[in-house]
């Protein structure tokens, strides 16, 4: 625990290295046992939904500076005209495909009960922190478990909340700690992940299938209409569906969204394991960066199989950007925060 405390106190003197000045005040309000508020400017940007009955906890919804949704409604709040594949696609996670044999990414209401065995839930309990001010911070404690609640993983995880004119930024530090030698063998679907909104989702015009680890096929319609206006591009070029199984330290998903164009800028660390990180940015609205998967990424040319002994940690840290104005995030405004965010060190 000294050294995730040491951790924190690296963190938080990074945020103070740009916008300390013009930074909105950030705040957070229990709704009730399963939600916590945050609050910019007495204005919701997110919540922390973590219901005992819910296989892990997200950030859901999350909101541009002037309103505008970024995430899918599906499943939790169903909204017209938006996909209704992939149910475990809620809100920003994290979590991974195959821990001990255990699939905590696919996990949802729509498996079975007779094969709930092979899926894994993360739970939070009642360990959670918030501090408030011109970034906001947010901690709690959660047990990676299978479905008889024996523990994997301890996992203490840390945002921090800024807020500066049309750009929320979310900054995320997990430490997880083997509470049993762990092993993440590489597997496509992982690691940090946010669903978004329909209008964010890449153009497309034929219905696509993706299969999981367990030979599970979810199909995906096309998404052609007038709403759909959204494209990837990462730090190294890569744009549109090119990005996906590309590494960069950073992706950027932009799109018209009402009157904004929105950019979500995913942000990885120097120090994460697998830096810098396979993008499984898919255009159908998943966004998501996996560190532990390669071999599918690679076609094969690697193979990443990372393990945890008993007692071993090992800490993950991502920045989110949530810029809302009337043009993308410029590669060089992306360069500049990613520089910032790399100035963490252990």
């Amino acid at each position: 625990m000294k050294k995730v405390f040491f951790l924190f106190i690296l963190f938080n003197c990074c945020i103070d290295t740009y916008l300390s000045a013009q930074t909105l005040p950030v705040e957070f309000v229990k709704k009730n046992d399963h939600e916590i508020q945050v609050l910019v400017n007495k204005k919701l940007f997110t919540e922390l939904f973590y219901s005992d009955t819910f296989p892990k906890p997200v950030l859901y919804p999350i909101y541009t500076a002037d309103g505008q949704i970024i995430t899918r409604g599906f499943p939790l709040e169903p909204r017209a005209n938006e996909p209704t594949d992939h149910p475990h696609h809620v809100g920003l996670w994290l979590n991974y495909e195959n821990v001990n044999g255990l699939d905590f990414w696919n996990n949802s209401y729509a498996i079975p009960a007779e094969k709930k065995n092979l899926y894994g839930s993360i739970k939070t309990d009642s360990a959670f922190g918030t501090t408030s001010g011109d970034h906001g911070i947010l901690t709690y404690d959660a047990n990676w478990q299978d479905q008889k609640g024996n523990i994997l993983l301890r996992e203490v995880t840390k945002y921090i909340f800024i807020a500066n004119g049309d750009m929320r930024i979310i900054d995320r530090l997990t430490t997880l700690t083997a509470q049993q030698d762990v092993s993440f063998p590489d597997t496509k679907d992982g690691m940090i992940g946010l669903r978004v909104a329909h209008e964010l989702e890449l153009p497309s015009k034929e219905e696509r299938a993706f299969t999981d680890n367990k030979g599970n096929i979810t199909k995906v319609k096309a998404a052609n209409d007038s709403l759909v206006s959204g494209n990837y591009i990462t730090s190294e070029g890569k744009t549109g569906d090119a990005a996906w199984g590309t590494r960069a330290r950073w992706c950027l998903l932009y799109g018209k969204k009402g009157n904004d164009t929105i950019s979500i800028a995913i942000i990885d660390h120097p120090n994460n394991v697998g830096y810098p990180t396979y993008w499984h940015a898919r255009g159908y609205g998943l966004f998501a960066a996996n560190p532990l998967g390669e071999k599918v990424f690679s076609n094969g040319k690697e193979e990443l199989n990372f393990k945890l002994a008993n007692g071993q940690s090992a800490v993950f840290r991502y920045r989110i950007i949530i810029n809302s104005a009337r043009q993308r995030l410029t590669n060089n405004e992306v360069n500049r925060l990613a520089d910032e965010f790399a100035t963490l060190r252990e």
